[in-house]
């Protein structure tokens, strides 16, 4: 991973909300230094309704190992039948535009696709973006933890499935909505 003081032109975090936006997540080999990406989901929002979805595999250098397989339910077996990364990588791009992007504790997945993005194309992650874990913090601070599925489960949305990126894109969007509308009557 690239430093975070040296990610030039990455987007800023808004304190805005948007209406029209790309949920993102992505599912990774693990949470250090050589992560890869193992798969990318995004779903195309437009006026607050989800209207298109991409979601994909991607095929690693490295194995999926058992603990990913664990949290996610993806095997090794099932990444080594995925996309190569830059085509994949390409599409994803291709999909989200220059929409805002949301996602929880989103920096992770922002990062690593920036990263990627750099590596594959030269080019970086620019698209501003909303983490949906600084909503959460500021609207629900009674929260035992704001983990997503804390948040998910206290707002009443569904997490069977939850860890698998495109699930995740769902239940972060239900969390996006609920805690706009809870922080704007705050206003």
């Amino acid at each position: 991973m690239i430093e975070p003081s040296k990610r030039p032109a990455k987007g800023s975090c808004l304190s805005s909300f948007a209406t029209d936006y790309c949920v993102i997540d992505i599912e990774t080999t693990g949470f250090g230094g050589a992560l890869e990406i193992i798969e990318l989901s995004a779903l195309k929002v437009r006026d607050l309704q989800v209207t298109d979805a991409f979601s994909t595999l991607v095929k690693p250098d490295a194995r999926v190992n058992y603990f990913v397989t664990q949290l996610t339910g993806i095997t090794d077996a099932m990444a080594r039948g995925g996309a190569d990364l830059t085509p994949a990588l390409r599409d994803y791009r291709d999909f989200i535009g220059s929409d805002v992007l949301i996602g929880y504790n989103v920096n992770f997945d922002i990062n690593a696709i920036y990263d990627n993005m750099m590596r594959c194309f030269g080019s970086p992650l620019s698209n501003d973006y909303i983490d949906v874990l600084r909503l959460a913090r500021r609207a629900l601070p009674q929260l035992p933890d704001h983990k997503q599925t804390t948040v998910a489960g206290y707002l009443g949305i569904d997490i069977v499935g939850a860890h698998r990126a495109a699930k995740d894109c769902m239940i972060c969007n239900g969390c996006y909505l609920s805690l706009s509308d809870m922080l704007s009557h705050r206003i």
